[in-house]
């Protein structure tokens, strides 16, 4: 049988991921610009997609972490993790990508 409380912390690792994946848009979408200097839509989506997200872990959690950090510490801190965590696994999987020809 089920915990009374489950619903309730998966409701929250919803809510906590809906805020996160925002904050992840907005980070990627100007970290492509900086460096493209121009919109990408395919690049950001392979940096948000879940196949990507799941290369670090459930990708509902990479994002709930995501909106619980900026929820806490504000948008600095959710855009550094990001730029720490997931960015450096990205930019593998480009030049990875790009060398492959794809």
């Amino acid at each position: 049988m089920a915990s009374p409380k489950a619903p309730d912390l998966t409701l929250r690792l919803r809510e906590n991921a809906w805020i996160g994946d925002a904050v992840l848009e907005l980070y990627v979408r100007s970290h492509i610009l900086r460096q493209q200097g121009k919109v990408d839509a395919e690049m950001k989506t392979r940096f948000t997609c879940n196949q990507f997200l799941s290369c670090h872990g459930n990708p509902t959690a990479v994002e709930a972490d995501i909106g619980v950090i900026y929820q806490r510490e504000g948008l600095e801190a959710a855009f550094t993790w990001i730029r720490d965590t997931l960015e450096p696994l990205f930019v593998k999987q480009e030049a990875k990508r790009k060398r492959l020809g794809k």
